[in-house]
């Protein structure tokens, strides 16, 4: 069997870092951990060939050699995957799908033709799809019915199909589920409140398959909730530091974790010590009220600036995403959240409307209440909330737009990534024996200048940029070319904002044009029948 995998296009958004990425010559942010996974998954006879789309174009030699194409992606890649699915079955080719977008909306890719459906977790729907393939069959639908893998069977994932240099980031998992129960999440809903996780030695022949393939730069620990089983991963931890050590530090290592990280001090100087740089939090708020309606009530046992701080001092930069819309929101949420960032020094901060994702608990109790609008799945940042809001829809949108574009005002970026590098250097560093790591001088040199040129000379930021950069080589200096990364960042926020910005005003003025057209209709009814 001839596999053709097929990476859908990420549409431009907050993650996609064009700007940043293109000043560290590389073509796109994070691999398809979930294909190449898959590819480990499937018999090895088989031939495999990948594609990321958004790495570039499928050739029509790949699509001519292949018997069968495979595809996954996220409700963000929807529309390119659908359109992959349409042109492999022009080209007369068996097409399979499978990853979160396939496994919450279904019916989409029946709709475009779709002929295996390989929906859940891969290590139980894989093998029914091989053995129905090895009996001849033309179609089919894979579901565990509720059952979860057990991750520690899971084999190292096919690294050796990605062209490594397209990527600024690497990936790898260790677990899978978390333990909370916010409304909003669709995680619990695809893998389970229960967290499973991988053995240490799993990951560690993972990352030395890496380290032998020649990976050097930042690999990203894609787990939804890092810490979700805290004894594993002291476990895992335990197992990473002398592995890492011994190598002289090759990867710097990110995650995404619960805010509760900042209550195990511990498990924080455990991840220092194991090369973490930054870690992603899901804050959502910082109004109380919200997180009790969300249910996210691990974000409300502590006072949360003093935990955000917390994990900083600890030595961990802290990325973070916001949520407008909760149900009893008071107005000026948004500026709440810009106060929060900008006190507590969190330079990236992704900011979103709240949406009720597919079979989440938002949407069901949406549903039940009748205020549920839009349950198609085509949801992001530059979409509008897919629902009936307590407060009215015109003040949550304008609230989204100013927010969004402080939060990226290149002046306040600047400010709050300074005072995150200070706090940072305030952390206990253990001293680390670092080997030397290749360096593109051409395209590092070209990096560094359009930052120095652009926030040190160009922008407003010209002001504040040298004598905060001085400032951080005095009481950070180990921190300066970190600080000098994230503060490239901000060359695809300040072009994102205004994407943003344009879009969303265009669907609120579509929005409230079908408002006044519903109320003049309504009073026209009215006036008849008086």
């Amino acid at each position: 069997m001839k596999a053709l995998f097929i990476y859908p296009i990420f549409p431009k958004s907050f993650w996609s870092f064009e700007r940043t990425i293109a000043l560290i010559g590389r073509k796109t942010f994070l691999p398809p951990l979930g294909l190449i996974t898959v590819a480990a998954l499937l018999p090895q006879e088989w031939d495999m060939k990948l594609v990321d789309r958004n790495v570039r174009e499928v050739t029509d030699e790949e699509w001519d050699w292949a018997d069968i194409v495979i595809l996954s992606g996220m409700i963000v890649q929807k529309k390119d995957l659908l359109d992959q699915i349409r042109e492999a079955k022009r080209r007369g080719k068996l097409v399979a799908a499978g990853g979160p977008y396939p496994t919450s909306i279904p019916q989409d890719c029946e709709a475009a033709g779709i002929d295996f459906l390989i929906l859940d977790e891969g290590e139980i729907t894989l093998p029914m799809f091989v053995e129905a393939i090895q009996n001849g069959a033309q179609s089919g639908t894979f579901r565990s019915g509720g059952e979860k893998p057990d991750v520690t069977s899971t084999p190292i994932p096919r690294y050796d199909l990605l062209d490594l240099d397209a990527y600024a980031v690497m990936s790898v998992q260790f677990s899978r589920g978390c333990p909370f129960q916010c409304e909003f999440c669709d995680i619990i809903v695809l893998y389970g409140r229960k967290p499973r996780t991988k053995t240490p030695e799993q990951l560690l022949a993972e990352l030395q398959y890496l380290y032998e393939l020649g990976w050097r730069e930042t690999v990203f620990v894609v787990d939804d909730n890092f810490i979700g089983n805290k004894r594993n991963v002291k476990l895992l931890l335990q197992a990473l530091q002398p592995w890492i050590e011994e190598r002289g530090y090759p990867f710097t290592f990110n995650t995404e974790a619960s805010v509760d990280l900042a209550q195990d001090q511990e498990l924080m100087d455990m991840m220092v010590a194991c090369n973490f740089g930054s870690v992603f939090l899901g804050i959502e708020t910082p109004d109380e009220g919200s997180l009790e309606v969300t249910k996210k009530f691990q974000n409300t046992r502590s006072p949360l600036g003093e935990s955000v701080d917390k994990i900083t001092h600890s030595g961990l930069r802290i990325m973070a995403g916001f949520i407008i819309g909760f149900d009893g929101e008071a107005p000026g949420a948004g500026d709440r959240i810009v106060q929060f960032v900008q006190s507590h020094g969190i330079p990236v901060a992704i900011y979103s409307m709240l949406q009720a994702l597919p079979d989440t608990a938002l949407s069901i109790r949406l549903a039940k209440e009748g205020r549920l609008i839009d349950t198609s799945g085509d949801i992001n940042q530059t979409t509008l909330i897919n629902f009936v809001p307590t407060r009215p829809v015109e003040e949550i949108t304008r609230e989204y737009i100013d927010t969004f574009w402080q939060l990226y005002d290149p002046v306040l970026f600047l400010e709050r990534t300074h005072r995150c590098y200070r706090m940072l250097a305030q952390a206990n560093f253990p001293t680390k024996k670092r080997a030397p790591k290749p360096v593109r001088w051409k395209i590092a040199a070209k990096g560094l200048f359009t930052i120095l040129w652009k926030q040190g000379v160009v922008r407003p930021t010209r002001w504040k940029f040298w004598p905060y950069l001085l400032d951080i080589a005095i009481h950070n200096p180990g921190g300066v070319m970190s600080y000098l990364n994230v503060c490239a960042y901000i060359e695809h926020f300040a072009d994102y904002r205004h994407i943003v910005k344009a879009e969303i005003e265009t669907q609120l003025q579509k929005f409230l044009a079908q408002k006044a057209a519903l109320e003049a209709s309504q009073q026209a009814e009215l006036s008849e029948v008086a």
